[in-house]
């Protein structure tokens, strides 16, 4: 008459779990008498009771360490942990742009993929259907008006591949002259006025201030 020496559990199907996949956890229990009673604890948390633990069309969210406890009237033990990695294609896959202001010729900028997979997915960045590059980072330093344009990332893993939604980079082409400044945006070819005018007309003064300090001290 003992209370449980050993737990154990078992996982079917033994290999690579996929979220949709119906998986079934299997306690073990050595004791005598035989173990009534069974708890199911993942992170701390009990999620279930039974010999059995099935989880039919498993996603992410079950994830994690989990642990049997048999009980009988003599006494309880907990087996080691086990743990469930599920699998699944990418999802969420979306473009975020720094700087996210006005950008203008000459800037550095930085596209960053935002994806969630597991395992971690393979992105490719592409520009009106042609593939420009690849890593999560995509990025453009001096940038031009031809880099103007729609971008998107194909985020892809061994179970599925997502592409995000599109964004577009309008790189402003700044024009100083003698009497008048102008913004032309690369993308749709406008006259910047108001705020964003204002903000060119600074880069324009900056410039000729910038040339005209080389110029007295080349003198």
């Amino acid at each position: 008459v003992d209370p449980p020496v050993k737990a154990v559990i078992s996982i079917s199907p033994s290999g690579v779990i996929v979220e949709g996949d119906s998986v079934t956890l299997n306690c073990i229990s050595d004791s005598n008498p035989p173990a009534l009673n069974f708890s199911w604890i993942k992170g701390g948390t009990i999620v279930g009771s039974g010999r059995i633990y099935n989880i039919s069309k498993i996603s992410s969210g079950h994830s994690g360490e989990y642990k049997c406890k048999p009980i009988n009237e003599h006494g309880e033990k907990y087996s080691d942990a086990v743990t469930l990695n599920v699998m699944y294609p990418p999802r969420s896959v979306s473009v975020s742009i720094s700087p996210s202001g006005v950008i203008v010729e000459g800037d550095s900028v930085t596209l960053n993929c935002i994806s969630d997979s597991n395992p971690p997915a393979e992105i490719s960045w592409i520009k009106g259907g042609t593939i420009v590059g690849s890593g999560r980072i995509f990025n453009i330093s001096k940038i031009s008006s031809d880099d103007s344009g729609e971008y998107k990332c194909k985020s892809i893993n061994e179970h599925g591949q997502k592409y995000s939604d599109a964004v577009t980079l309008c790189v402003m082409s700044v024009r100083c002259f003698s009497s008048v400044t102008v913004g032309v945006a690369a993308c749709g070819g406008v006259l910047l006025g108001g705020a964003s005018g204002a903000f060119v007309m600074y880069i324009c003064l900056t410039k000729r201030m910038n040339r005209v300090s080389a110029m007295k001290e080349v003198r």
